[in-house]
């Protein structure tokens, strides 16, 4: 069969076969454009899909989805239950055996050992904030672990926080780092009194980063200088990785009537320096506080 073809006053003839597969050959350059815009939304949808979700990764990352949506958890268990029992031996057993302890144990001719409010009467400690009221499964387990150069210049304090002690749900309470801090800074300024005795004048801290419940925390507390009745100390709240969570600045001061205050009981509550020869650092028993 043939076609005829009308051009202004040419007269073509031309076979229809070659018409079809003009038409073919039109239609399949018309509808791979379509096809191709098509396959390139796609592949820009997929790319906008993936840069969103790394957007939220980073703005977002895992950490922080826990911090804002945190797993539920009982209410910590009495001291005296088997539970509470289990879990206080449990801590314990841990911070004996913390690689950093371990290491600052091997050190002796720098640093000496002790446990704050070890010796503290059961009468005193029923009313202690830190010894008493904190104390227990879910809170302060166990008494703080201690270790501090034989000039008490510098001191390193192991404490385990547990869930009890949180402000928002997971995230121990700043006022909590506050009172520990203070404690931990305090103990460093008093041991380098006459009379060891002293009291908070001044105390700054930064918050550097949350601190999750359920951990061993590092106390850091060294001298920054002695002037007369003043001591200037400074400290640190940290991993046991070295991320700095708080960061602390205080004053203390001896009043001037220490002298009349001076009692070897304010050492002994503040863990001084044994003299192992004779004693053994002393490893209370914590489950039965």
């Amino acid at each position: 069969m043939w076609t005829v073809l009308a051009r202004g006053a040419r007269v073509g003839r031309i076979p229809r076969s070659d018409v079809h597969a003009r038409l073919a050959s039109t239609s399949s350059a018309s509808s791979a454009g379509p096809k191709s815009a098509l396959t390139l939304g796609r592949a820009v949808s997929t790319l906008a899909a993936g840069a969103i979700a790394y957007g939220v990764g980073v703005a977002y990352p895992p950490t922080l989805i826990s911090v804002l949506f945190p797993q539920p958890a009982p209410a910590p268990p009495t001291a005296s239950s088997a539970e509470g029992l289990a879990v206080t031996e449990r801590i314990e057993s841990q911070i004996q055996n913390l690689p950093d302890v371990i290491a600052l144990r091997n050190q002796p001719d720098k640093w000496y050992e002790t446990r704050p409010h070890s010796h503290i009467p059961e009468e005193r400690r029923v009313n202690s904030l830190t010894a008493g009221s904190l104390r227990g499964p879910g809170k302060v387990a166990v008494a703080p672990l201690v270790f501090a150069t034989h000039d008490d210049k510098d001191v390193l304090s192991f404490v385990h926080l547990g869930r009890a002690l949180c402000g928002h749900d997971g995230i121990i309470h700043g006022g909590l780092l506050a009172t520990l801090m203070d404690e931990a800074l305090a103990r460093t300024a008093i041991m380098n009194f006459p009379n060891k005795i002293g009291v908070t004048a001044k105390l700054e801290l930064n918050y550097k980063a949350p601190t999750m419940a359920d951990q061993f925390v590092r106390l850091r507390t060294t001298v920054v200088k002695l002037d007369g009745r003043k001591a200037h100390v400074k400290g640190t709240v940290e991993t046991l990785e070295g991320k700095v969570l708080v960061e602390a600045s205080a004053i203390f001061v001896e009043p001037k009537y220490a002298n009349m205050l001076k009692s070897s009981w304010t050492t002994t509550a503040l863990g001084k320096r044994v003299d192992k020869s004779k004693e053994g650092v002393p490893v209370p028993q914590e489950a039965s506080v």
